[in-house]
C-alpha cells in the first residue's frame, strides 16, 4: 500500500535521504572517548542502554553529501521500535522511521508542517528485507524489497531555503523530546541491519559502547535469555479476578533451559514463588512458599495457575500428551496483595530489595509467555537487560 502526499522539492525531502548512513559492528577507541564505528557492517539494534538513547549516531556538513539514494537490509520478529533518525537544526527540522504493528511508519517534522504516514507490508517476519530510501524528484520513496512501500511529499506555506550546516543522523533511538512526535511508540527494538549503502559516504559513526552485540545467523520467535540478564514487571500492570486467580503460561524447549525462569516476590516479604530449570538434573522446580513440586523437563508448555488454596499445573509434552495436577498450598502472606504490590521476574530471581538486583538468571529460549490470557512484551518491563526480547538463535 502506497501512501501519497501532495510534494515540494528540497530540503526536507534531501534530509530524508540523508538520513540513511552507514554503521559497522566494529569499534576502536578506549576509556571514556567515544568509539567509531566502521559503515556497512551487521549491528543488532536491541543492545542495553537507555531506550531512547540512539545505539550508534553521527554528524556530517551537508555540503558533503552527493548522494540521494540510501539501501540497507533488515531483519526483525519485533512489531515496534525505532529504526533511524536524522535532524537538521538542531532538531527544529527532524524525520523518523520506526515500525509499529510491524508496518513501516515515517514521522517528518519540518517547519509548518508535521506529517506521519504508516503503510506497506508487515516487516516482523523474521526475513531479511531491503528497504530502500530515495529522492524521486518531488517525492521521498520507501521500497521494500523492491516495491513501492510509501511515498511522501509536502507542500508548506513558507519559503524554500537553501540547506546548509549540519545533519545529525542516529540509530535505533532519537535525538530529540518523544512528545515531539506525532504518533507514540515504543522505542526498543529488537531487529538486525546489514549491508548499508549509505550515500556513498564512509563517514565513521560514534558509540558509547565499549562492544557492539552480534546479530545471530539464524533466528526463531522468542525470547532469548543469555544468562546475564532478566526482566522485572510491576504485578500491579496485569488484571486481577479474585474468583479466577492468575494465570501464568510459558512455552518453550524446558530441556535446553538452565536459571531461573520466573519469580515473585512482593516489598519486605519473602520470595512467593520461583519456577527454576536445572539442565544438569533435567528437573523443573516449582518453590511457592515453602511447598516444592520437581517435574521432568520433558515438557514443552507450562500452564500455572494461582488460586487462593490450592495451585493448578498443567504440563503438555506434545499434542497429544499432557498432565493436569493440583496442589493444596499454605500461602506466605496474602498472595493477592503479593500480586497487586509485588514484582514479577522473567529470567532471574528477584533479590530481597528494591534495587531491582538478580541472580541465578535464565540460560535459553522462551517461545512465548502469557500472563491472564495475554502475550508478553518483555519491552513493556520496567527494566530489562541483556535480553533479546523478541527472537532466539535457531
Amino acid at each position: 500500500m502506497a501512501v501519497f502526499w501532495k510534494a515540494m522539492a528540497g530540503g526536507l525531502l534531501l534530509t530524508l535521504s540523508l538520513t540513511l548512513l552507514g554503521w559497522g559492528a566494529v569499534g576502536q577507541g578506549n576509556g571514556r572517548d567515544k568509539k567509531k564505528v566502521s559503515g556497512g557492517s551487521t549491528v543488532y539494534l536491541g543492545q542495553d542502554r537507555d531506550i531512547w538513547r540512539p545505539l550508534i549516531h553521527t554528524t556530517v556538513n551537508l555540503s558533503e553529501i552527493s548522494s540521494i539514494k540510501s539501501s540497507f537490509q533488515f531483519r526483525t520478529f519485533d512489531p515496534e521500535g525505532a529504526i533511524f533518525y536524522g535532524d537538521t537544526k538542531h532538531g527544529k527540522d527532524w524525520f523518523i522511521l520506526s515500525l509499529k504493528d510491524g508496518i513501516p511508519l515515517m514521522q517528518i517534522s519540518k517547519g509548518d508542517i508535521h506529517i506521519s504516514v504508516a503503510g506497506g507490508a508487515k516487516l516482523d517476519d523474521g526475513k531479511w528485507h531491503t528497504l530502500e530510501v530515495s529522492n524521486q524528484g518531488e517525492f521521498v520513496a520507501l521500497e521494500v524489497d523492491g516495491s513501492n512501500g510509501l511515498v511522501v511529499g509536502m507542500q508548506s506555506k513558507e519559503t524554500n531555503e537553501i540547506l546548509s550546516g549540519e545533519l545529525r543522523l542516529a540509530l535505533g533511538g532519537i535525538l530529540i523530546d518523544k512528545d515531539m512526535m506525532i504518533v507514540q511508540f515504543e522505542p526498543q527494538l529488537d531487529a538486525c541491519v546489514r549491508e548499508g549503502n549509505w550515500l556513498n559516504l564512509s563517514v565513521p559513526w560514534d558509540t558509547e559502547k565499549e562492544e557492539l552485540w552480534p546479530c545471530y545467523e539464524n533466528v526463531q520467535p522468542g525470547s532469548y535469555f543469555p544468562g546475564t540478564g532478566f526482566a522485572i514487571f510491576n504485578t500491579s500492570v496485569f488484571p486481577m479476578e479474585a474468583d479466577r486467580g492468575v494465570e501464568v503460561e510459558f512455552w518453550g524447549g524446558f530441556s535446553k533451559m538452565d536459571g531461573t525462569i520466573l519469580s515473585i516476590r512482593a516489598p519486605g516479604q519473602e520470595l512467593m514463588f520461583a519456577l527454576v530449570a536445572n539442565n544438569n538434573t533435567k528437573e523443573v522446580t516449582l518453590t511457592y512458599g515453602k511447598e516444592t513440586i520437581s517435574m521432568k523437563d520433558t515438557f514443552r508448555r507450562l500452564l500455572i495457575t494461582f488460586q487462593t488454596d490450592s495451585l493448578l499445573l498443567l504440563l503438555e509434552e506434545d499434542e497429544l500428551r499432557s498432565t493436569r495436577s493440583s496442589f493444596p498450598v499454605n500461602h506466605p502472606g496474602d498472595y493477592l496483595t503479593t500480586w497487586r504490590d509485588g514484582r514479577l521476574a522473567v529470567g532471574g530471581l528477584l533479590g530481597e530489595g528494591d534495587d531491582n538486583v538478580g541472580s541465578r538468571f535464565l540460560t535459553g529460549c522462551l517461545k512465548k509467555v502469557q500472563i491472564q490470557g495475554r502475550d508478553l512484551d518483555l519491552d513493556l518491563a520496567v527494566k530489562h537487560t541483556s535480553i533479546s526480547s523478541h527472537s532466539c538463535p535457531a
